[in-house]
């Protein structure tokens, strides 16, 4: 028993020895082998006590692209005086001022520009701008004094009136008047327009409605066109008249009449243009109204002597017909000469003389999209369009030939002679300078 004692007493201790080393080894074990990467938390909530399945993780979104600006178009030719830009957004509307100062445009991009024409020549093309705050005009005219100018507002739908105020600095200020013109057409106002006399304004719908106002927004009279719909009209430079075509093949004038007093009297049927086989869709008048142009979908255009005595029932008369290519949205505008036609079809423009209904000049993709207005300056030295974000300004070399080409045949008739040295020497100046046109360089 004390040999049993004994041995038990020398086994304990060394049985504690061999536990705490097992013990060491197994800490070292442990600390040497590779350890997971705990997991982060899950976020996501829990639908009836269990998590939701992990989905898998998104991409880093990718960096956002630049946004590439609108490409602009880009006309060049010998005759082209000028590309004014300077808005945002297609113009959609031209106006030059009686006094041939100022070019009025307006754009969807909410701003109506100035543009002083005797910068149109030259490198450089100021403006002053109109914000329209959060509508924009569709239609722009200028008063006959270029103190103020009317707009049609495409959301409003509406007539706004803006003063021009000159400041001493010679900048100028735009303010609307109080009092928009009330809504009272029934479908799309296709134009507008100011009488030269500033004693009436004109709206047209695309109906068969053209109004005519005060210049304080009364309903003076309002004519019913009876031509189906109305494709195009506005008033004469004269002031005197308002016109109209649409689908009949024909032009309608009509004589706003007025007391000596100036107060309205009354509107009269003035007289009418016959003579094409299909719709008419556009038409302008020269600049004492003795003239007017035409275009039909027939494919001609027509130049007209309306200088006749309509009270009397005389009609006027056709003086020539000529070949063009129409298409839809189609322009023309005569020159205030009347001596040369441009016709704006799609995105080209020809011009032609109206001595002989030839072709003088023709102008392609003049614009991106089609041409939405067309216009002679006051001086009819040129021809200026829109249809995209620039005006651009072209040479009427053609009236300028003309000019010269009525000289000579005024030369061979003159026996004065002090009528033919003048003559002589206006010829030589003009053919001087028509090289000088088409040399220039831009």
């Amino acid at each position: 028993m004390e040999a049993v004692a004994g041995l038990g007493g020398s086994v304990l201790p060394g049985a504690l020895i061999v536990l705490m080393l097992v013990s060491l080894l197994a800490v070292a074990l442990h600390r040497s082998a590779p350890r997971e990467t705990p997991t982060a938390p899950q976020d996501e909530p829990r639908a009836n006590g269990h998590a939701r399945p992990e989905e898998p993780r998104k991409a880093k979104p990718a960096a956002r692209a630049r946004r590439e600006k609108p490409h602009q178009h880009s006309f060049t030719h010998r005759l082209l005086v000028a590309a004014l830009k300077g808005h945002s957004s297609p113009v959609t509307c031209l106006d030059f001022s009686s006094n041939g100062k100022y070019l009025a445009s307006c754009s969807e991009d909410r701003t109506v520009r100035l543009w002083s024409t005797r910068d149109l020549a030259g490198w450089e093309h100021r403006c002053l701008r109109a914000n329209m705050g959060l509508d924009h005009a569709e239609l722009v005219r200028l008063s006959p004094d270029s103190r103020a100018f009317i707009v049609w507002l495409a959301n409003a739908e509406t007539i706004r009136v803006y003063k021009m105020t000159k400041k001493d600095d010679g900048s100028f200020t735009f303010t609307a008047t109080s009092g928009d013109f009330p809504k009272k057409h029934k479908a799309p106002v296709i134009n507008i327009g100011i009488a030269e006399t500033g004693k009436f304004i004109m709206t047209a719908s695309s109906d068969t409605t053209i109004l005519i106002w005060s210049p304080k927004g009364e309903v003076l009279a309002s004519i019913n066109t009876n031509q189906m719909n109305n494709a195009y009209a506005t008033v004469s430079p004269c002031g005197r008249f308002v016109a109209s075509c649409g689908f009949t093949p024909d032009v309608k004038v009509w004589e706003v009449c007025f007391s000596k007093k100036g107060d309205f009297r009354e509107v009269t049927r003035a007289f009418e243009l016959k003579g094409h086989t299909a719709g008419v869709q556009s038409f302008s008048f020269s600049n004492d109204s003795r003239r007017m142009a035409t275009v039909s979908k027939d494919g001609t255009w027509k130049f007209w002597d309306t200088d006749v005595e309509y009270k009397k029932q005389q009609d006027p008369h056709l003086l020539l017909t000529g070949q063009c290519a129409v298409l839809e949205p189609c322009r023309i505008a005569l020159s205030p000469d009347g001596r040369t036609v441009a016709v704006a079809s799609g995105t080209d423009i020809v011009v032609y003389n109206t001595r002989r209904g030839e072709e003088e000049e023709r102008f392609l993709g003049v614009h991106s999209h089609c041409i939405t207005d067309l216009a002679f300056d006051t001086t009819g030295r040129y021809v200026v369009s829109c249809g995209d974000r620039a005006i651009c300004g072209l040479h009427n070399t053609a009236g300028h030939r003309a000019v010269v080409e009525e000289m000579e045949a005024m030369l061979k008739k003159t026996g004065n002679k002090a009528t033919q040295e003048r003559l002589e020497q206006q010829i030589s100046s003009a053919r001087k300078a028509l090289p000088a046109v088409y040399g220039k360089k831009h």
